[in-house]
Formats: structure tokens, C-alpha cells, sequence
């Protein structure tokens, strides 16, 4: 009989949900606010935590994080269930780790369907770590970066956001790493004025949200969907297992991020040392990249993006690009730019 830990300070919704639960065959545990909440996760270990957010003393984001930093607990489904429908209160709690959230009122099949399907890809998760090889045999191991990227593609919990939409905000904790299966993401920090640095740009089948494979550090710059994007996500802990399994393969990664490191560095180096027009040039063929785009396609990116990733001001961003366009490299139509000479470009000092 599988365990459900009930965490609401409604007294009748939490017996009503108690009683609903029981009916459908769970064994049930409650708790009438987060502090006790965090004190029954941790003495009984339930398969599933159904979490209300707004609580006394500790409120369900505290829940999650408290439970989301002690090993014996982090692993267990978390399911908030909150009258607060807002998309930023969603994304806040998807953040944190949460992996799913139902708004109040909610349908009873609704909450039974949330707590199976959480239930199931437990199941699926442990028989695959159950499953994983030992060190000592190569067969049936995730060899290689691609055999990786396929596990993302097949096991992965898949999130879609819209362009404009925040992944993740800085400061917040990292529990999963992500495959970008569709669209762009640029990561970025805030100075103390107020600017917008973009610090990376990430397309699809590209890797995302690597701080510590190790520790729920907080993230130390925040994602953004530069057009609709889908990715699928992978938890820490089931990542260091297949790593711990296969020594290729935690070279190959470690291989990738050095190399993103190295672009960084070239990346720094181009804003502290080239010319306005050199760094406008190379940013403009980054986002092409980026956004897949060959010779005559349009991108459609904003001014302050550009400028930002360029490290120049947008007020120079634009006389370069009339520049640009006087020159026959480029053409400007609204937002959009369309390369007209991509070796031209490459050439601009």
C-alpha cells in the first residue's frame, strides 16, 4: 500500500482529501501545517507529498526546500496543491523541485491522476537505477553523450514554456539538469544597476542549468525562452548515478563543459578587447547559430539582447548595425535581421 503525506491547514480539505485517498486504496498521513509537515516526511518516508503553499509557520515552498535538502527525503514526489493559479507562483514552485501542481478547486480524478502518474515514473526511475551496470561491464552503460541525450529524450520529465517565459531565476535551488529538445534559451545576470548581462546562448539538443552535479546549489544566473521552447529534465541524483556507472561518459561531459568554459572565456575577451563593429559582427553570427539560421533567414531578436550579449551599448548596437547595412552585410526590417554577406561579417575587424 503506498503512502501519501497530506499537508494542508484547511481541517476539512484535509480530511476530505484523506478520506478520498483511503478510499482509493493509499495509506494516508497528515499534517496540519509545514513544520509538521517536514517532521512526518522525515520520520515516514511517504511515496508522494501532496503540499498546500500557503501554511503557518513553514509555508509549502519551505516544505519543499527543507525536504529538498536532506537525502532521505529528496527524492519523494512533491505535488503542490494551492488556490494560487498565478503562472509565476507555478513556475516558482517548479523551480523549487516541485513536480507537479494542482490549483484548488481540484476534481477528484484530477489528484488521483497526479499522484499515479507521479507514482509510476518513481517506479521508473528506481527500476532504472536498480538496473544501471555495475563499473566492472561495459554492456548495456550510457557510453557516450548521445546515449545520454537519448536517456533525457526517453525518461525526462518535459516542460514547455513560451517565448518571454523565466526557466529559472537566479538565486533559486538546482535540482534537475536539462536537454533543450526545441528552441532557444539565453541565461543572464542582473548588475547592481539594473542591466541585463547575457551571459550564454542555448539551442536545441544542447545541455542546460549545470552548476554542481553534486549539491542543490542556488542557480548564479537566470534562463529565458528566447521563442517557445520544450525541455526535458533529469534530476541530479539520477545523473551522478549513471556518472558513477560510466567513466566515458563523465569524460565526454566533463569534455563539453570545459569547452563551454573556453567559449566564455573567448566570449570576455572579445567584449574587453574588440572593436564595436568586430563585436557587433560576432554576435549578430552567434545568434544566427543559435537560432539556426543560414544567409537570408531572418532573426527576429531584440535590440537590448544584441547589445547585451555584444557588451556594447544599444544606442552603439544600432549605429553599427546602419553601418552594417550601408555596407551591404545585413538588412533591417523592424526587429528582424537578415545576413546578406555571412563571410563578410566573419571578416570584420
Amino acid at each position: 500500500m503506498k503512502k501519501i503525506l497530506i499537508i494542508e491547514d484547511d481541517a476539512a480539505l484535509r480530511e476530505n482529501t484523506a478520506e478520498l485517498l483511503e478510499l482509493s486504496d493509499f495509506e494516508v498521513i497528515t499534517a496540519a501545517n509545514g513544520r509538521l509537515g517536514i517532521e512526518q516526511a522525515q520520520k515516514n518516508k511517504p511515496d508522494v507529498i501532496v503540499c498546500d503553499i500557503m501554511m503557518p509557520e513553514v509555508d509549502g515552498y519551505g516544505v519543499l526546500e527543507a525536504l529538498s535538502l536532506d537525502v532521505s527525503t529528496n527524492q519523494i514526489p512533491f505535488i503542490f496543491l494551492s488556490a494560487r493559479t498565478d503562472h509565476k507562483e507555478v513556475r516558482k514552485g517548479m523551480d523549487l523541485g516541485a513536480d507537479d501542481y494542482l490549483t484548488k478547486p481540484f476534481e477528484e480524478e484530477e489528484l488521483l491522476n497526479a499522484i499515479e502518474t507521479r507514482l509510476a515514473k518513481a517506479e521508473v526511475f528506481k527500476s532504472l537505477l536498480n538496473n544501471l551496470p555495475q563499473p566492472s561491464s561495459d554492456e548495456d552503460q550510457l557510453r557516450n553523450l548521445n546515449e545520454l541525450k537519448n536517456f533525457f529524450d526517453d525518461h525526462g520529465e518535459e516542460l514547455s514554456f513560451k517565448k518571454g517565459d523565466v526557466i529559472y531565476q537566479e538565486g533559486s535551488r538546482s535540482f534537475r539538469i536539462y536537454l533543450i529538445t526545441k528552441g532557444v534559451v539565453k541565461t543572464y545576470q542582473i548588475d547592481k544597476s539594473g542591466k541585463e548581462l547575457i551571459t550564454s546562448l542555448f539551442k536545441e539538443d544542447e545541455f542546460l542549468g549545470f552548476t554542481s552535479i553534486l549539491d542543490n546549489v542556488a542557480y548564479e544566473e537566470s534562463a529565458e525562452a528566447l521563442e517557445d521552447v520544450t525541455l526535458v529534465g533529469v534530476s541530479k541524483s539520477v545523473l551522478k548515478e549513471i556518472l558513477d556507472h560510466s567513466n566515458n561518459l563523465s569524460m565526454e561531459l566533463l569534455q563539453l563543459l570545459s569547452d563551454n568554459v573556453a567559449h566564455v572565456k573567448t566570449q570576455l575577451l572579445q567584449m574587453a578587447y574588440s572593436s564595436v563593429r568586430k563585436k557587433t559582427a560576432q554576435t549578430i553570427l552567434q545568434f544566427a547559430s543559435a537560432f539556426n539560421k543560414q544567409a537570408q533567414e531572418d532573426i527576429c531578436i531584440t535590440r537590448n539582447d544584441l547589445a547585451s550579449v555584444a557588451g556594447i551599448a544599444t544606442e552603439s548596437l544600432i549605429r553599427t548595425l546602419s553601418g552594417f547595412k550601408k555596407d551591404g552585410l545585413i538588412e533591417i526590417e523592424g526587429r528582424s535581421i537578415r545576413i546578406i554577406d555571412i563571410n563578410g561579417l566573419e571578416k570584420v575587424e
